[in-house]
């Protein structure tokens, strides 16, 4: 089932799909034939630039967190001969002080919504009962509908393609590995292993995504990407965490 073809979604779809439209067609006199292109970038800087005090609150909150490790290790300290009172006392010192342990994942959530939709916009050809006009839109003669799967499964994937895509992924796993070399969330004694292994895998699945969604999707999150890496040294010095 296609949840698109559900009124509200549809008339979302047919109203992001109209305003890319629009967006392209003002770029176009100087951004020619990438100027499709460049319409996802300026969505995606807008949304970026939308969810800075996401980013503020991540900062803020790993900050916090790692201030919590002193009484987190004490209280694992007293109650280590029962789990069950060492993870209600936990969770009550993250609810007094304020402080979610599940920080990290919030930007990744918050911005789902978003590469949703660019997926959903590019891999429909008909949009509000009429063709849609963005799959003929193209970026260096590839165009922004192509996903390295659909490429491939139809023979599609040429030199163009490949070298676009595999810059994509680049880019994104580069920053992405930055991030977690340098810029990693704390653990905190407590902190449960698989939100701790959550957090550290999610930003390699956006390099994962990017294989597979079209081309505007992969181009959303390269620029997303590399605006977290930048946005997060920048809050980290701001809110510095002290070993």
């Amino acid at each position: 089932m296609d949840l698109f073809a559900l009124p509200p979604l549809a008339a979302l779809l047919d109203l992001t799909t109209e305003g890319l439209l629009a967006l392209t067609a003002v770029l176009s006199p100087a951004a020619g034939s990438a100027a499709a292109a460049l319409a996802v970038v300026l969505v995606t800087l807008t949304v970026r630039a939308a969810l800075i005090p996401v980013g503020v609150s991540q900062a803020r909150a790993e900050r916090d967190r790692a201030r919590l490790a002193p009484r987190l290790r004490l209280l694992r300290e007293r109650w280590a001969k029962n789990p069950e009172r060492l993870q209600r006392e936990t969770m009550q010192l993250y609810r007094d002080t304020g402080i979610s342990p599940f920080a990290g994942c919030l930007p990744v959530l918050a911005q789902a919504p978003v590469v949703g939709l660019l997926y959903a916009v590019f891999l429909h050809p008909t949009v509000g009962g009429h063709a849609n006009a963005l799959l003929t839109e193209r970026l260096a003669g590839v165009p922004l509908g192509t996903s390295l799967l659909s490429a491939l499964a139809t023979g599609a994937a040429d030199g163009a393609t490949l070298l676009l895509v595999a810059a994509v992924v680049t880019v994104i796993a580069g920053a992405s590995e930055l991030t977690r070399r340098f810029l990693r969330p704390p653990q905190v004694p407590e902190t449960p292993a698989w939100t701790a292994r959550l957090v550290a895998i999610l930003p390699f699945t956006t390099a994962i995504v990017a294989l597979l969604a079209p081309l505007a999707a992969g181009l959303y999150l390269t620029v997303t990407t590399v605006w977290t890496l930048g946005q997060r040294m920048i809050l980290r010095r701001r809110y510095p965490i002290e070993a």
